[in-house]
């Protein structure tokens, strides 16, 4: 197809529970590949399900052309499906594997069109990714989270769409695939729209979007144009609204004298009024011309004060809302020296690092930094150190109280609202507290009211991660499994710090290099071929 689009044209999105989302969204979007940034919560994830065609707008008016693919941040549907299934061609197969048992459907013919080879590129394409271990009826559901969105990203890329439209594609990848994902998608030749805080993968688009409370906006670059010149504006619009208080201050100054000399010669007028012989008629009349003057100047003088303060309103509101995030340190008290948990020649049940036994001692103020490639059983080690997972052989002790918080949030109930598993998490503290708690981490009223499952990924990742941290009894032990995924770097920030400050010990599995250089680890636990290896950060 030549040339095709998509357009919003004045759209708006209003939530099932009557708020507005976004309003009076125009954008174009062509063969360009456009990085979306935005806040958590802004409604980066169902404006791309807009233009999936998934959700519709409540006003306004969206139009495409040509074939769209989308991909969610969250890969579903892994307990019933294959890699074929999650690869998007399973029907394809289905209807192939008909046609050569002799089948002569019309609908088989259309549902393999013209994919005849569809069984040799889906291989050729797993064993390009370091997937050749898989094949087209592997389930699912034994697939790594990095393995289940490599699976995707290969169906995405054999859906021969004109549009991708990828939601945090790199959340569950290792550095390697990161890497690989950046190079597919700089190979593919159509349109791209990619919602992520993925800096190094935003560096690599042509242009970006900002999806913020003042509406989209296009920035004609990659991520370090767009924060340069974010940076830039912010800058502009700090200076124009303190010229703006500056301006309104001074002339406030000049309203105030101008009206204190206008009460000097009133009450100079009335003193002579009083003294002069005049008739009470004349009196009368120059009192009433003196207060329709003083009146007309009160009234001159509150036009101009509503004016300035106009001009205040629209120079503040060109400054966009950046609400800090926080996370406060956790009560545990240290124990540097004492023992917490005890891995003792555990064998892993899932992973090809897994089939090494692994002993660990961890102690009260160890952190750990665990590495590895997608499928080496990192997150398995986590759920076996958390008590989800027994070993297949070998002793696992936990001497402490643990947190822990794995890749799919499953720990959150997505019908039940934020508020109401937080005061079952810590029915010590009173709801005021929690609310203030949550209120810092950028959760509103009216979110942690709402179900957990209505949110968006960075809205849960926060509500998951305050259920666990603030618990009515801390946790000594914090088990993380990639806990920076669905965030925008201030919340980044703020789990860095609160983390650097947290005085019990903690376990950490992470793609993100940054992220896992700023939390001050004394260890790195990394799986290689030989197995397990322990050494300083």
């Amino acid at each position: 197809m030549t040339n095709p689009y998509l357009a919003l044209e004045g759209v708006s999105y209003v939530l099932p529970d009557g708020r507005t989302l976004f309003t009076d969204l125009n954008e174009q979007f062509d063969q360009r590949h456009t990085g979306l940034v935005g806040r958590n919560g802004v409604g980066k994830t169902v404006l791309a399900r807009l233009l999936a065609g998934e959700l519709q707008p409540a006003t306004g008016r969206y139009v495409h052309s040509g074939r769209l693919h989308y991909l969610s941040q969250q890969v579903s549907g892994l307990e019933d499906s294959s890699v074929a299934g999650l690869a998007g061609v399973q029907t394809t197969l289905d209807a192939l594997a008909l046609i050569e048992a002799g089948s002569t459907a019309p609908a088989d013919f259309d549902a393999v069109g013209d994919q005849w080879d569809i069984r040799q590129r889906l291989q050729h394409e797993l064993a390009c990714n370091g997937l050749d271990h898989l094949d087209a009826s592997t389930p699912a559901s034994s697939l790594s989270g990095g393995e289940a969105m490599r699976v995707a990203l290969i169906g995405a890329t054999l859906s021969d769409a004109d549009f991708l439209i990828l939601d945090e594609p790199s959340n569950h990848l290792d550095r390697e695939n990161r890497q690989a994902l950046i190079a597919m998608l700089q190979r593919w030749p159509r349109g791209l729209l990619v919602v992520s805080h993925d800096r190094q993968l935003l560096e690599t688009m042509t242009r970006t979007l900002e999806l913020s409370s003042q509406g989209l906006r296009s920035y004609g670059g990659n991520y370090a144009f767009y924060a340069q010149s974010k940076a830039q504006e912010r800058q502009k619009a700090l200076q124009q609204l303190d010229q703006r208080k500056h301006e309104r201050k001074r002339e406030e100054q000049a309203l105030r004298e101008r009206q204190e000399r206008q009460e000097r010669r009133q009450a100079r007028g009335d003193r002579q009024r009083r003294e002069t012989n005049q008739a009470k008629i004349l009196l009368d009349r120059q009192k009433e011309r003196s207060e329709s003057s003083s009146g007309k100047l009160r009234q001159q003088q509150a036009a101009m004060r509503e004016q300035l303060t106009q001009r205040v309103r629209e120079a503040a509101r060109q400054v966009e809302e950046d609400v800090p995030i926080s996370l406060h340190p956790l009560p545990v008290a240290q124990a540097a020296r004492r023992r917490v948990a005890e891995l003792d020649d555990v064998q892993l049940p899932f992973g090809a690092s897994g089939t090494r036994p692994i002993s660990l001692t961890l102690s009260g103020q160890q952190r750990l930094g665990v590495l590895g490639p997608n499928g080496c059983g990192k997150s398995t080690l986590l759920k076996v150190l958390a008590g989800v997972l027994e070993p297949l052989a070998g002793r696992c002790e936990m001497a402490v109280k643990s947190a822990y918080l794995d890749q799919h949030l499953a720990a959150l109930d997505p019908q039940r609202s934020v508020l109401e598993q937080m005061i079952e998490a810590n029915a010590g503290a009173g709801k005021d507290i929690l609310r203030m708690q949550l209120a810092q981490l950028g959760l509103d009223a009216q979110k942690i009211l709402a179900p957990s499952g209505s949110l968006s990924g960075g809205e849960r990742l926060k509500a998951a991660l305050a259920c666990v941290l603030y618990a009515d009894v801390p946790a000594q032990l914090l088990l993380l499994d990639e806990p920076s995924n669905h965030l925008d770097l201030p919340s980044t920030q703020a789990l860095e710090a609160m983390l650097r400050s947290y005085q019990g010990a903690l376990v950490v599995v992470s793609h993100d290099d940054a992220l896992l250089e700023n939390l001050e680890l004394t260890e790195r636990l990394t799986a290689t071929p030989q197995g397990w290896q322990l050494e300083p950060w």
